[in-house]
């Protein structure tokens, strides 16, 4: 039987929509140079069909919203319809809210590969990296004096911890201040220990130019992520043309047009799409494959959604390889390692900063219900 048969054979058509709400207060703020986070969110959605074929779907957004939203205007689109009209239904609901259009994928890809018998990595053609690298991610700045003392121990802590990669932030203070911060971190770190940082679009190239003499003392750089607003093309093409480090963005990019400039004009080096920020994951998997077909490395972006990040590892361990070095086959996947529970909601750890896949039927891993019911979120105000 094919698969196709094999989908046709079960009764897709969808019977009941589950929500989860989740939240989580932070004993302390944390942050970049967009701001201070207090709390941490998740979305789940459970899609049942009639043959009792289930999937997980994850949206990030503030809760009162999607949650308003998702019952009042998307379940009720949802019922009766058949999962295997899945690019139709996610179109129509990427219209009205984006990241919901994601969440749904993902559920859908989950209900498919059931159905099929697959997991999903088998679904999307065959895993081909048995193990993908993951950077601890880190949010460096707190609301104390001491927050460098603080950003220093953390990272440190990661780095015992068995990661070989860490991504940390600037932006967010002076320059003066920032370099003070990564000098040190960068003196204290083993070399063999990879290291990005993180501006999140806050500065000009003159400014971002001023890290020049910093970035030329280590040979250990990961990459500068998204220094200026991404729709400088120009300027990153300057930029590039004046740093050694290698430059890297593209989280919030929706749609692969927005890509065309920057992989056009070289503008740089590491595409870093966010499944969360895309019109679903068959179109996340077309950004992987369009820079790809450009010749370029793609690190995604995934701090948002213990779910998300997963599809995310799948789809990048469906990925082929973009060197001919065997020291280095996949690019790294971004791993939260912040206060955050719903980092283990799909319960998966890595060691010595790589991250093996679960190999079951569908994503063949079940969430962890403590977690979901512990943190389920009241409906009481908490921005």
């Amino acid at each position: 039987m094919t698969i196709r048969d094999q989908v046709a054979s079960a009764d897709l058509q969808i019977e009941r929509v589950e929500t989860y709400p989740l939240l989580h207060r932070l004993s302390q703020a944390y942050g970049d140079a967009n701001g201070y986070k207090r709390y941490r969110t998740s979305y789940l959605i459970r899609i049942i069909t009639r043959a009792g074929i289930d999937g997980w779907g994850e949206i990030i957004d503030w809760l009162p919203t999607i949650h308003k939203g998702f019952s009042e205007r998307i379940i009720p689109y949802l019922l009766g319809k058949q999962v295997d009209d899945r690019v139709a239904i996610v179109d129509v609901i990427g219209k009205w809210h984006q990241r919901s259009a994601s969440g749904v994928s993902m559920a859908f890809t989950e209900i498919l590969a059931k159905a099929a018998g697959l997991s999903v990595c088998q679904l999307w053609g065959g895993q081909i990296h048995s193990g993908i690298p993951v950077y601890a991610s880190l949010q460096s700045y707190r609301e104390t004096e001491d927050w460098m003392q603080q950003s220093w121990k953390q990272v440190s802590q990661q780095v015992d911890d068995g990661f070989k990669m860490v991504k940390v932030k600037i932006g967010g203070r002076s320059v003066q201040e920032d370099q003070t911060h990564i000098e040190k971190l960068m003196n204290m770190l083993p070399e063999k220990v990879q290291v990005a940082i993180d501006a999140n679009q806050s500065y000009d190239c003159a400014t971002a130019r001023k890290w020049a003499g910093l970035f030329s003392r280590y040979g250990n750089w990961l990459w500068l992520e998204e220094p200026m607003p991404m729709d400088r093309t120009n300027e990153y093409v300057k930029l590039r043309s004046s740093l050694s480090i290698p430059l890297a963005g593209g989280e919030n990019l929706i749609r692969c047009t927005q890509f065309l400039p920057l992989f056009k004009e070289g503008a740089i080096d590491i595409a870093q799409p966010d499944l969360m920020h895309t019109g679903g994951i068959d179109d996340y998997r077309t950004h992987l494959q369009m820079a790809r077909q450009f010749g370029y490395r793609v690190s995604p972006h995934s701090f948002d959604g213990s779910l998300a990040r997963l599809y995310t590892l799948f789809a990048q361990a469906c990925l082929l390889a973009w060197t001919k070095m065997d020291s280095h086959p996949i690019e790294p996947v971004e791993w939260d390692v912040m206060e955050n529970p719903f980092t283990q909601l799909f319960p998966l750890r890595p060691i010595n900063g790589e991250v093996t896949l679960p190999s079951g039927v569908g994503i063949g891993i079940e969430p962890d219900w403590e977690i979901i019911n512990a943190l389920r979120w009241d409906g009481s105000a908490y921005a």
